[in-house]
């Protein structure tokens, strides 16, 4: 059996916050399958734990190419969330709901 050092240590306490968060966001889409709003904060936490984990994985193999594939998943991450709450707050102006069972007139 070999020893544990600090470093190890470190990347496995970072990596189970990452994953906990992830199964936050995971848990916060199935319990709240109603809310939209709280389905979409759910993705976006589960977006930045695996940007967090990628940054992780980087900074430890020492190389910055997570590190910039982090920065472009939080861009279009950032760009769909705006995106998504934009269409969430005219279709609230419209139906005065936001319930996800009322997103089915939505079909096309």
């Amino acid at each position: 059996m070999g020893t544990v050092n600090y470093l190890d240590a470190s990347l496995l306490n970072l990596i189970t916050i990452t994953f906990s968060l992830f199964f936050i966001g995971v848990f916060g889409i199935v319990n709240r399958r109603n809310n939209i709003i709280l389905i979409l904060i759910s993705i976006e936490l589960m977006f930045l734990s695996i940007n967090a984990n990628f940054i992780v994985f980087s900074t430890y193999l020492d190389d910055i190419f997570g590190q910039v594939f982090s920065l472009f998943v939080l861009t279009v991450a950032a760009s769909e969330a705006a995106i998504a709450l934009a269409i969430l707050v005219v279709y609230y102006r419209l139906r005065n709901t936001a319930a996800v069972d009322s997103l089915v007139s939505l079909k096309g």
